[in-house]
């Protein structure tokens, strides 16, 4: 039940109206929808489930001795491998498709 105020926080930090030391009004970013966050975040919430590891502590668990977090690490490694081969992919894809 944490996520849902600190999710709040940000627009709520933007409604105050604060400032940085310069004078500078502090903006929170609006970045464009595109499917590629639903479909990312489903495969991300997926895989936190069915390997029960949180994705930030798998080298503590596997210096543990954790030896079965080595897959889980392999299929992070694969799976930032393969954003990176396929990000221009699905740029130019969806370019095109808000151009149309």
């Amino acid at each position: 039940m944490t996520a849902v105020p600190w999710e709040r926080f940000p627009y709520s930090y933007s409604e105050l109206n604060l400032r940085t030391r310069e004078g500078e009004p502090i903006r929170t970013p609006v970045k464009p929808y595109h499917h590629g966050v639903i479909i990312g975040s489903l495969i991300f919430g997926f895989g936190w489930a069915l390997t029960g590891a949180c994705p930030g502590p798998l080298y503590a668990q596997i210096g543990s001795g954790f030896l079965v977090t080595v897959a889980t690490l392999s299929a992070a490694i694969l799976g930032t491998w393969s954003y990176a081969t396929y990000k221009s992919i699905y740029q130019t894809n969806l370019v095109v498709t808000l151009n149309t």
